[in-house]
């Protein structure tokens, strides 16, 4: 297709092991947390469940800056250690979908904190009935980005280039591209933290790592970043750059006041991308990408274009689709599109392509 309109940019079991954090821990007070503490009138602070990453705790700090903006009251961060952050296995042999998740849902469940901050690519697509994503802010940079030796952009890598992701959605395009573009390179699998991942490529154990914009930016490293992937090449995981901020279904006013934080663009182009991923049967470690543009002309949003890509690690076989459409104006629409999408995958074979997929 030939799109001459313009993307708007940034649109849109496991035990529970929690803990305070030492030190300054509570954003805009000082003040002790009470537990349990029920609607924004409450007085107190709020507690925010976070993963202990620093890239968790960097998005989560920006959260509880603006819910205590927003609510008047003192926001504390909250650790909770979950399976994804302790285990060393690829995440696709742990289950994937809910590592990073299940530890802070049990956490809202039992009253240890208010609410949750999650990276949205990393909910499972199942949304429980007595939890609800209050608020999804305005998304980050959603593009996948390279971090190489020497500066190097992905383009100019050497032959044989040994290039580090934990993802098959990023080795599957990568692979496909290095091939259609006569490129050799070797996707090498790997795990752990931003230091980790960049370490290798320090050490001069792999010749490039690949990352998410969004979180290189969260944590204020983005001047690391050597290329950017453009969504033509690569496209993200579905959800990738945005928020989902977490509470009971019970908790009414604090729902409202979270409400505030909410982007619509951007949870309209989310829940696009989120319901092709679950139509697809796929968890969030499935080779699937997934993108919803929202075009402009000039100031004002116009459609919405989705695109969405699977196929093999290696790159051999890929179904890569998309569709443009007047911008959903309801959850309904937007969900719909994904299924619509994810369907016409389907029929050419999608599922084939993804290995075992999500019961």
């Amino acid at each position: 297709m030939n799109d001459t309109r313009e993307p708007r940019g940034r649109a849109g079991a496991e035990g529970t092991s929690a803990r305070r954090p030492e030190g300054s821990s509570t954003v805009g007070s000082s003040a002790p947390a009470e537990a349990p503490l029920r609607g924004t009138d409450a007085q107190g602070a709020l507690r925010l469940g976070t993963r202990r990453s620093r890239l968790a705790m960097a998005q989560s700090g920006q959260v509880a800056e603006a819910v205590s903006r927003v609510t008047g009251r003192p926001v504390e961060l909250v650790e909770i250690t979950t399976y994804g952050d302790v285990s060393r296995e690829a995440l696709a042999q742990i289950g994937g979908t809910g590592v990073f998740v299940t530890a802070l849902r049990d956490a809202l469940l039992k009253g240890e904190v208010d609410f949750a901050v999650h990276s949205l690519k990393d909910l499972p697509t199942t949304q429980p009935d007595d939890l609800v994503v209050a608020a999804v802010p305005v998304r980050e940079d959603p593009r996948d980005v390279i971090v190489a030796r020497d500066a190097l952009k992905f383009t100019d890598l050497p032959s044989g280039a040994r290039i580090g992701t934990g993802s098959p959605r990023r080795m599957a395009q990568l692979n496909a591209y290095a091939r259609s573009h006569g490129l050799d390179i070797a996707t090498v699998p790997i795990r752990g933290n931003v230091d980790t991942r960049i370490g290798f490529v320090r050490s001069g154990e792999l010749d490039a790592v690949v990352l998410a914009a969004a979180g290189l930016n969260r944590i204020g490293r983005g001047d690391e970043v050597t290329d950017f992937l453009s969504v033509d090449t690569v496209l993200p995981a579905p959800g990738q750059g945005a928020l989902a901020i977490e509470c009971t279904a019970d908790n009414a006013d604090l729902i409202a006041a979270l409400a505030e934080l909410d982007d619509p663009f951007t949870r309209i182009a989310v829940t696009a991308e989120r319901s092709l991923l679950a139509a697809l049967e796929a968890g969030c470690s499935a080779p699937v990408g997934a993108l919803a543009d929202l075009l402009a002309d000039g100031q004002i949003v116009k459609e919405m274009r989705l695109r969405a890509v699977v196929g093999t690690t290696d790159g051999t076989r890929m179904v890569q689709l998309s569709t443009t459409g007047p911008v959903p104006e309801t959850h309904d629409g937007a969900m719909a599109l994904g299924r619509e999408l994810a369907a016409e995958m389907l029929a050419q074979g999608a599922a084939g392509l993804m290995g075992e997929r999500a019961q």
